[in-house]
């Protein structure tokens, strides 16, 4: 698993690893969001999302 893993690469007292492990989250998604997500809405072009009526 991959959590144990940055668990044990975190340094200092439990407190500074719970507070060191919320950042890196946090940085994750501002990533995300900032530009994985817009890049892939444009290259796979999922921004169209029209629902046409059936007959």
């Amino acid at each position: 698993m991959i959590f144990p893993f940055v668990w044990r690469l975190l340094p200092g007292p439990v407190w500074l690893r719970v507070a060191l492990l919320l950042v890196l989250i946090a940085a994750i998604v501002a990533v995300l969001f900032q530009w994985v997500y817009p890049w892939f809405s444009v290259t796979f072009d999922i921004q169209d999302q029209n629902v046409e009526a059936v007959p």
